[in-house]
């Protein structure tokens, strides 16, 4: 399917963001890593999906009513047999239909499981002034609590990109700490100037964010993806060409 394609119709629906599974095809795209997942309609499916790559696994409810899936339940983690799956699988739609009554329930998103890593986010959004602007920062459930971001336009090569990550406290973890070894930093580096293209190529985009990253000492893996879309902005950039 081609990305530009999916991201119109999903305009055209008057949905005005992508599903998961939805944001990381897009993110592919781009050269954007995230782990194996498949997006399953039943739990037969899912477990067929998760023997299949393997457990550990996670499961995320998919639906356009539920952006903030932690908040409505909608996630579990660590699952480790087909019976844990099972349970997991109607516990977490049980919770979502409770906490989110009207919410439609397009499947669920079966991910492999990943190893702890260093938290980092990278996000963007369209500034009025100046345009697409891509930030990085410390991630995980404290990123409002730290501020530890730093941003730049998204037009960036990977010495700016590697600059924008000094700036910021997590670096110092990122370099490695007491016995963990060091963070693939040029990898981070070129996560975020991936960003800043997915950004400029795709105007529909108001806003995306990568919440948490996984760093480790040879890679990086996005383990949740948020992509915000307008078809205003679509629109003015089809009037300005």
């Amino acid at each position: 399917m081609d990305y530009k394609k999916l991201v119109k119709d999903v305009l055209k629906t008057g949905r005005s963001h992508l599903l998961e599974p939805e944001a990381y095809y897009v993110c592919g795209e781009f050269g954007i890593t995230c782990p194996q997942f498949n997006f399953v309609a039943n739990v037969e499916d899912g477990i067929d999906a998760a023997r299949s790559m393997g457990f550990p696994v996670v499961v995320k409810v998919v639906s356009p009513q539920v952006i903030h899936k932690t908040d409505a339940g909608g996630v579990v983690t660590g699952i480790q047999s087909e019976e844990q799956f099972k349970n997991a699988y109607s516990t977490m739609l049980e919770n979502v239909r409770g906490k989110v009554p009207d919410a439609e329930i397009y499947g669920v998103l079966v991910q492999k499981s990943m190893p702890q890593g260093v938290e980092v986010a990278v996000g963007g959004l369209r500034d009025p002034q100046f345009g697409p602007v891509v930030m990085f920062g410390a991630g995980g459930t404290l990123i409002e609590v730290l501020q530890d971001v730093s941003f730049r336009l998204a037009r960036l090569d990977r010495g700016e990109a590697l600059r924008q990550i000094r700036e910021t406290k997590v670096f110092k973890i990122l370099q490695g700490v007491r016995r963990n070894k060091p963070c693939d930093i040029v990898a981070l580096a070129d996560l975020i100037i991936h960003a800043g293209k997915l950004l400029e190529e795709m105007p529909e985009i108001s806003e995306l964010d990568f919440n948490p990253v996984l760093a480790y000492p040879d890679y990086y893996s996005i383990v949740d993806a948020r992509i915000v879309l307008s078809s205003e902005l679509a629109s003015v950039s089809t009037v300005n060409k």
